[in-house]
């Protein structure tokens, strides 16, 4: 079934492409990939460096849990949503910058 002013046959539907010039697109791909390695590098510092120094905080409990476990385990979840919530909102402005920007 033909759709909008299209030939009969055919369905019409809006082209949503980026066209990026090759330097557009390059310099969206160093932007891009710069905040990857930005939020990736806060990732792993809190997966694993962190836990690193979680022993010595231990000597305090809260609620009966040593206060490494709680820096360790629950802040780092914290920090994995905060990182998240960050990278989609500068992607985002990345995106709107070069005109990728998703409706």
């Amino acid at each position: 079934m033909a759709h909008g002013h299209g030939s009969p046959g055919k369905v019409s539907a809006p082209v949503h492409e980026a066209a990026l010039t090759p330097e557009k697109a390059k310099a969206y791909w160093s932007e891009t990939s710069g905040h990857m390695w930005v939020v990736l590098a806060v990732w792993v510092f809190f997966a694993f460096f962190i836990h690193l120094f979680a022993p010595s905080l231990n000597s305090v409990h809260i609620l009966g849990f040593p206060m490494g476990y709680w820096f360790a385990s629950q802040g780092s979840i914290v920090v994995f949503i905060i990182a998240i919530w960050y990278y989609a909102g500068k992607q985002n402005q990345i995106d709107e910058k070069y005109g990728v920007a998703e409706d």
